[in-house]
C-alpha cells in the first residue's frame, strides 16, 4: 500500500507576489479616481480624464484577469470581447441595428471606421466583473444573467455620453424610461449583445483556470462601484435622478443576487 494516500495533496496555487498586487490595486486606484473627477472638470480636461478612465479600467480587469486566471485565459478574453464589441459596434453604428440609429462625435480620439478605439475597451472593463459574476450565480444561464448586466451598466453610461455629446442618437418612437434621448430599443441592442458575448465567452474560456490564490475583490469592487456611482453622480452631480432611479433599480437587482452570494456563499447542495 502506498504512503501517498495518508498525505493530502497540498494546494498548488501560488500565493501572488506583492509587488504584482500593488500595481493591481493601484491601477483600480487611478481608474477610480478618474471617474470621481469626473463631475468636477469640463472641457478638454473632462474629454481626456473620459478616454483615460475606461483604459485604466479596462487595464485593472486585464491585470486581474492575468492573476488571477493566467495570461492565456486573460489574452483569450480580450480578444474575444475586443473583438466581438468592435464588429457590433461597426454593424450598430452603420445599420442602426440592434441598438437604433446613433453617431459617435469625434472626442473620444481615434477611430477605427467611425468606432472609437476606447469603446471595445469600454466593453471590456466591465465584461470581466459582469462575467465573473455570472459564472458564480449559475451554471445554466450565464449568457442570460450576463446579458442583464451589460444592459443595466448601459442605463448609466448612455446617459452620462449623450450628455457630453460623445455620440448622439436620432430616432422617433419609444425611449428609455426617464431617458428621453436614448431610444429604447439600445436596452434591447445591448441584451442581446451582452448575452450573445457573454456565451461566446462561456464556451471559449475554461472554468477555475486560477493559478494562483487572487480573490474576486477588486472586479467584485468595481461592479459595486459602478452601481454605487451610477446611483450617487446622477443624484447629487447631474441632476438626473430618473437615471439614478431606472439605472439604481435594474442594476441593483441585477446584482442582488450575487450581492447574496458573496455574503452568504452558494446554497448547500442536498
Amino acid at each position: 500500500m502506498s504512503l501517498r494516500q495518508f498525505y493530502p495533496r497540498k494546494n498548488m496555487r501560488r500565493q501572488v507576489a506583492g509587488w504584482k498586487l500593488f500595481v493591481l490595486y493601484a491601477t483600480l486606484v487611478v481608474a477610480i479616481g478618474l471617474q470621481i473627477s469626473y463631475p468636477l472638470i469640463e472641457g478638454e480636461s473632462l474629454r481626456l480624464v473620459t478616454i483615460a478612465t475606461v483604459y485604466w479600467a479596462a487595464a485593472a480587469m486585464f491585470l486581474h484577469a492575468i492573476l488571477a486566471y493566467g495570461v492565456i485565459y486573460a489574452l483569450q478574453f480580450l480578444f474575444i470581447t475586443f473583438t466581438y464589441a468592435l464588429l457590433v459596434e461597426q454593424i450598430g453604428s452603420k445599420t442602426g441595428w440592434p441598438f437604433g440609429t446613433y453617431e459617435y462625435s469625434g472626442s473620444l480620439g481615434y477611430q477605427i471606421y467611425g468606432v472609437p478605439l476606447v469603446v471595445p475597451f469600454a466593453w471590456i472593463m466591465l465584461a470581466h466583473p459582469i462575467f465573473i459574476a455570472a459564472r458564480k450565480v449559475t451554471k445554466n444561464w450565464v449568457f442570460l444573467y450576463g446579458g442583464l448586466g451589460m444592459m443595466a451598466w448601459d442605463l448609466f453610461l448612455d446617459p452620462q455620453m449623450v450628455s457630453a455629446e460623445r455620440w448622439v442618437w436620432d430616432f422617433t418612437g419609444t425611449s428609455v424610461p426617464f431617458q428621453p434621448e436614448i431610444p429604447l430599443s439600445n436596452a434591447f441592442g445591448w441584451l442581446l449583445t451582452g448575452m450573445g458575448l457573454m456565451a461566446i465567452l462561456n464556451l471559449a474560456l475554461r472554468k477555475d483556470r486560477r493559478k494562483v490564490a487572487t480573490s474576486t475583490a477588486v472586479p467584485d469592487f468595481f461592479l459595486m462601484w459602478t452601481w454605487f456611482s451610477g446611483v450617487v453622480g446622477n443624484l447629487f452631480f447631474f441632476d438626473r435622478p430618473g437615471v439614478a432611479l431606472i439605472g439604481g433599480v435594474v442594476f441593483g437587482l441585477v446584482l442582488l443576487p450575487y450581492i447574496f452570494l458573496l455574503r452568504f456563499g452558494p446554497p448547500a447542495s442536498n
